[in-house]
Formats: structure tokens, sequence, C-alpha cells
């Protein structure tokens, strides 16, 4: 039996100390292990040592700042995790390892407005489809991360607003795929995975204070504070689409006039171009014309970012965040619309915060959200079970 404070006890920490920094991390180096725990060389070299033998880790070769080192990461064989994002017009599902490597990934159209059942059915078919293609048995798998595009909340589960998915009132996201799956199932909203994604694999690595604001049928950002998602208490932190801009605007799905969403998502920017354009546009079509000189697309993707850049310069004024990250297809317009959004920063944040900003597109596209489905599932999971199942029980020689 480990008492607090015994040698055993103070092993079994160290274990999972180096454990869930490498698990976070994907890969470090025994080098840098040492520096985010606080362990000692010798400690983290002997407890990597532990971990290999009990086939936990796996080592490899590498160079760190020119000088060759070795590169620690959760061994491939140690379970896979699988991450879901509902888009509102698509599925996707990853496959991954708790190396951070994708083993499969796959999308397919999907309304997922029209019924929870259906997007229920489909997950689960391209779940087990992708989990057999990697050749991995379904008793490897720890974890589901889930995405949805709208708020949780905390304390029910559910979705927290029915104007955004009406098709899903009363449903509980990760009760229903767990019971199909048998696995656990960990669910955020999208743009908090967007965020995630873009911290652990793209714009927001080596930070960790950002903003990832997320443009689509509706606005949203995920908030990263100190390394980790800030949720609030009510789970709906990141709102940004519902800040008011003009009272006297037009009216918000919210109920409220002059919302952020009413001037920058694409049910209220793709009308204005109706005119001059024809029906049928998205936003991609709208970005891809603005690239090639559209006037009427620049101005309006000129206009989307100002907006945006109002909505920015608010959480700079708040939260300070040292990185804001852009994500979705509008994110492809590039300076197009980076560019006003940093005006808008610096006419309307307060100075010191406008000139400690960057504003980035994100390095990961589409597949930002399913990539932090992975994430939220290796952030979530415990170490024990981990160490449990690969290291067999022994009173340990050193600390």
């Amino acid at each position: 039996m480990e008492t607090p404070g015994s040698q055993t006890s103070l092993h079994r920490a160290n274990l999972e100390r180096v454990v869930r920094a490498v698990r976070m991390a994907g890969s470090l180096t025994q080098a840098e292990i040492a520096r985010s725990t606080g362990l000692s060389a010798a400690t983290v070299s002997n407890i990597v040592r532990e971990l290999k033998e009990g086939g936990t880790v796996e080592v490899t070769p590498t160079s760190a700042g020119g000088r060759r080192a070795r590169s620690v990461s959760l061994s491939g064989d140690a379970g896979i995790v699988i991450g879901v994002d509902f888009g509102h017009t698509h599925l996707r599902v990853a496959v991954g390892n708790l190396a951070h490597q994708v083993l499969a990934e796959e999308s397919e159209p999907l309304d997922v407005d029209a019924s929870s059942a259906e997007g229920f059915d489909r997950a689960e078919v391209l779940v087990n489809r992708l989990i057999e293609a990697t050749g991995i048995g379904p008793d490897k798998v720890i974890g589901v991360g889930l995405g949805v595009p709208g708020p949780i909340d905390v304390e029910s589960g559910t979705l927290g607003s029915t104007s955004i998915l009406p098709g899903w009132t009363g449903i509980n996201p990760s009760e229903e795929l767990s019971g199909r799956l048998g696995v656990p199932v960990y669910v955020d909203n999208d743009a908090n995975l967007g965020a995630l994604g873009e911290l652990v694999w793209g714009s927001g690595r080596g930070v960790k204070d950002l903003a990832y604001i997320k443009v689509a049928s509706g606005v949203g950002a995920g908030l990263v504070i100190d390394g980790t998602i800030y949720r609030g208490p009510g789970g709906t932190a990141g709102e940004i689409g519902h800040i008011t801009l003009d009272e006297s605007g037009p009216v918000c799905r919210c109920g409220n006039r002059g919302c952020l969403e009413t001037f920058t998502a694409a049910r209220y920017v793709l009308p204005l171009l109706q005119p001059s354009h024809g029906p049928g546009l998205t936003m991609e079509r709208v970005v891809q014309l603005a690239r090639e000189g559209d006037p009427g697309c620049r101005r309006v993707i000129g206009d989307v970012g100002r907006h945006i850049g109002s909505g920015v310069a608010n959480l700079c004024n708040l939260l300070n965040p040292s990185r804001v990250v852009l994500g979705g297809s509008l994110a492809e317009a590039g300076e197009l619309v980076l560019g006003p959004i940093r005006d808008s920063v610096s006419r309307y944040a307060i100075p010191s915060a406008a000139r400690q900003l960057s504003v980035l597109p994100g390095a990961l596209g589409g597949r930002a959200e399913v990539l932090g489905a992975l994430a939220l599932v290796l952030s979530e999971m415990g170490d024990s079970t981990l160490l449990e199942s690969t290291l067999p029980v022994a009173t340990p020689a050193f600390t």
C-alpha cells in the first residue's frame, strides 16, 4: 500500500509527471522533460528507462541545438484516440495515437442541423470504419473527443442554445456517442477545439495565451489562458459573436441587435453580394474571388476583417492574449482580412496590448477542430490507467 510522502508514492507521482509532459507535447527530449517537470536529469533518465522497459514510451535518437539527444514519445502501442467534429455541413473523424500521429482521417458532407440521430449514426459508422482501417483493435481506443458547433452547458452536458442546433434539443452528445462506442467521450464546442488544435499542432505552438477566432455560420472564440482552455462557469466563454457593435443594427438570432455576428457571419454577409454576383455564393468562393481581385468581394472581406478586429480589440483589453489565430475558410483570404483586423486592433485596443499581439492565420484549415478533438482526449485522459496497463507493480530503487 502506498502512503502519502513515501518513496513509492513520490516515485509514482514522478512517473505520472513525466508521462503527462510527454502526452501533452507529443514528444520531448529528456532535457525538455527535465525543464518542464522540474525533475533532475538523472531522475528523468531513470524514469524514461523504466517507462521504456514497460512499453509506455519509445525513445529515438534526435538532435537539439546541434547536439545529439533522445526524443521520448508515448508508445504507438499504448492506445489510440478518436476525434469527431460535427460542422454545420460536414462530419470529420480522425484516429490518432498517443505520440500525436494521425493514423487515419476522413470527412463527408452532413447537414448536422437536420437530425442528431442521423449525425450520430453516421459518426458511429465512420469511427468504426477508420478504426478497422488502422488495423488496431477497438479495445485499444482510450477515448473520443467530440466537437459540436454550439456551446455546451457545463452542468447538464447538453447544448446550451437550441437556436443553434434545433434538431439537437435535449441531447447529451457525450452520453449519446459513449453509449454507441462504449468508451469515454469528451465534448466541447468547435471554437474551443480549434484553439486546442492550433495550440498543439498549428499557429498557436509555443504560446500559452491565445484566442482562436472561427467565423462560419456563427462567430466564436476559443480562449486559451495559461495553456488551458477557458470555458467559464457555464461553458459559454468565448461567445465573441454576440458583442454588440451597433444597438440599431440587424436583429441577431440571440434576440439582440447589431451583434458582431450580424456583420461577419456567412448568413449575413453573403446576401450583400447577391445583387452583383447572383445566388449560390459561399464564403469559400467569396474568398477565392477576393484573392483574384474582385472589388466587391475584397470590400466585403475587408469590412468583415474590420468588424472582427473590433471584437478582437475587446478581447485584448480584457484578457491581453499574446496571439490571435483566425480559423475557418476566412483565414484563406490572408492579408485581405488580417490587415483590417490589425488596423481595428490598433485603433480600439489599449496600445500596450495591441503592441504585444500577433494576428496569424490558422495553420490547420478545416482540420483544426478534429485535431483539437484528439488533443482534448489527450488532455483529459488520466495517466494512472496508462501506467497500470504497462508497468508492473514494484518497489522502486530511485525517485
